[in-house]
């Protein structure tokens, strides 16, 4: 049986008795944790009133103690290290105290690791008021007792939460931080605040020119900097931008008013973005998304984009997957050289020059090169609506199907939807979701980037206008090139046949290399395409 604290100089006469607190709270659903600051006033007057001298405290602030956490607790650690690594002096005995069993531990084997810490420093310990001594075999039952208890107390609120998480998630309900660009709604429910949705703020707009700036051909790099050096364009929680928070930001889903619960996007309740909210808004929105989660996309490595080309042209010789980059070579000038066998090289700023001066003759054609690149508006708009259209009945089916099948009919005894019924359902509807997701991806448009040189009244000036990475991407999205090798080894001009370009709706025209190589067929040297323009 425990000790009250009252007898236990009776039952350990001639002892001095030190305290060592430990206080822990977390978020739980129910709301029923008690501040740490109030958890360790509690055993501070309770040392007080019984002469024990408090020697240490512990506290962990924000950190649940059930099995299911994945954060580490290191003032817990902190504290069986304290108790089983140093010793009190002779004439002392450590107690540890604590509010309740739950602060100490919400999963048995916490409390095993704190009940053999104590054996092996000789602590007793203590909460609601009473004193345990683990080397008795009675206190270590009630104690485990009490742990199984704190167990099952843990696993029933995460039961609550994961319901509580589910059913907000069907009615598209905000969750987890909150999302920049919108603030919280609340409303005081039992006496608690709880929150009823979220509505765009003034930081929203910023998310819609991060969009806008990759859709233009910008980097992630350059974006970074523009964030950053925009006071109102701040993060709410004061940290700095960094590449992975822009990307996670421009990859959100829920800025055009979609909800992620267990890998499937539902309708969520609150509205996208002002500008994000068209059917053009939602085309943009896809073509960040493919530009950015291309696997195959290659980014010249630094903290600068230097080279117009690297990366970009290809080998003729060896294949659509081997490309070609800048080498400097000492008291030589900057080549353009194949990393894959290092067969093709030729002078940088040569092919620069070429590839530059064909893609403005090719945009100063503006009937051909609006007819490759430009369908017709009104189709573009059409196509994207109705694939979206398909998309939310297909999302809201499933929705309505996934409640119906955790709502149980009192009057039948059965849940509204069987689990076979929702399985057959679910194989049936989720591949038709993917694939209509999939040609909403497809429906990418045209970026405002070509659209700016596609209207210039001079391409040339305004390709001279285009920062390199802006330039860098109108070359991925209109022209492919090759470069083959020179008949004569050591030729400083750029012979017929050496560079073949293939542009947007050619045959040739690749808008990305192959991961992998694959057979080429090499044409021979007399049937290599002339120079474009020549």
């Amino acid at each position: 049986m425990p000790f009250a604290p009252e007898y236990l100089h009776l039952v350990f006469p001639g002892v001095t008795f030190e305290g060592l607190l430990y206080g822990r709270n977390s978020d739980d659903a129910i709301g029923q944790g008690n501040s740490v600051e109030d958890q360790l006033a509690t055993g501070r007057a309770l040392c007080d009133r019984h002469n024990w001298r408090i020697a240490r405290e512990f506290k962990d602030t924000d950190i649940s103690a059930s099995r299911h956490t994945t954060r580490k607790r290191d003032d817990f650690e902190a504290l069986l290290d304290a108790i089983a690594h140093n010793p009190a002096p002779p004439g002392i005995r450590r107690v540890v105290v604590a509010f309740n069993a739950a602060r100490y531990y919400r999963d048995l084997e916490a409390y095993v690791r704190l009940r053999k810490a104590c054996i092996v420093g000789n602590v007793l310990l203590c909460y609601n008021g009473q004193v345990y001594d683990l080397s008795r075999r009675d206190d270590r039952k009630a104690t485990a007792m009490h742990a199984v208890d704190a167990e099952d107390e843990a696993e029933g609120i995460r039961d609550q939460n994961l319901r509580t998480a589910s059913l907000q998630a069907q009615a598209g309900m905000p969750h987890g931080k909150a999302l920049y660009g919108y603030t919280r709604d609340y409303q005081q429910v039992n006496g608690r605040r709880r929150c009823t949705g979220q509505t765009e703020d003034e930081r929203g707009a910023y998310v819609v020119k991060s969009l806008q700036h990759i859709d233009s051909g910008g980097s992630i790099n350059s974006l970074v900097q523009r964030l950053r050096s925009t006071p109102e364009a701040a993060r709410p929680d004061g940290k700095p931008w960094t590449e992975p928070t822009v990307r996670r930001m421009l990859l959100n889903r829920a800025y055009i008013g979609e909800r992620l619960h267990q890998g499937t996007y539902l309708r969520a309740s609150w509205e996208p973005l002002q500008g994000l909210h068209t059917p053009e808004g939602r085309a943009m929105f896809n073509r960040v998304t493919a530009k950015l989660t291309d696997p195959a996309r290659r980014t010249v490595r630094g903290t600068e984009i230097a080279h117009l080309l690297t990366f970009i042209a290809l080998c003729g010789e060896c294949g659509d997957h081997a490309l070609l980059r800048s080498n400097r070579r000492p008291g030589r000038r900057p080549s353009l050289d194949c990393v894959e066998n290092h067969d093709t090289s030729i002078g940088e700023a040569t092919l620069n020059a070429y590839v530059e001066e064909a893609l403005i003759n090719w945009f100063a054609n503006k009937k051909a090169a609006r007819a490759a690149l430009v369908p017709a508006d009104e189709e573009v708009a059409e196509r994207t609506a109705a694939v979206q259209r398909r998309i939310n009945a297909f999302e809201e089916q499933l929705a309505e199907a996934r409640q119906q099948a955790e709502e149980y009919d009192e009057d039948t005894g059965r849940f509204k939807l069987s689990a076979t019924m929702l399985a057959s359902l679910e194989q049936r509807l989720v591949p038709k979701l993917e694939q209509a997701r999939k040609q909403m991806l497809e429906l990418t448009g045209v970026s405002p980037l070509l659209l700016r040189m596609l209207n210039a009244g001079d391409p040339e000036e305004a390709w001279n206008g285009l920062a390199l990475e802006q330039q860098r991407e109108v070359i991925r999205k209109v022209v492919t090139v090759r470069l083959y090798k020179a008949r004569t080894p050591g030729a400083r001009r750029l012979e017929p046949g050496r560079v073949k370009l293939a542009f947007f709706g050619e045959p040739d025209f690749r808008d990305r290399p192959l991961r992998a190589p694959a057979p080429v067929s090499v044409p021979a040297q007399g049937s290599r395409a002339a120079f474009s323009g020549t």
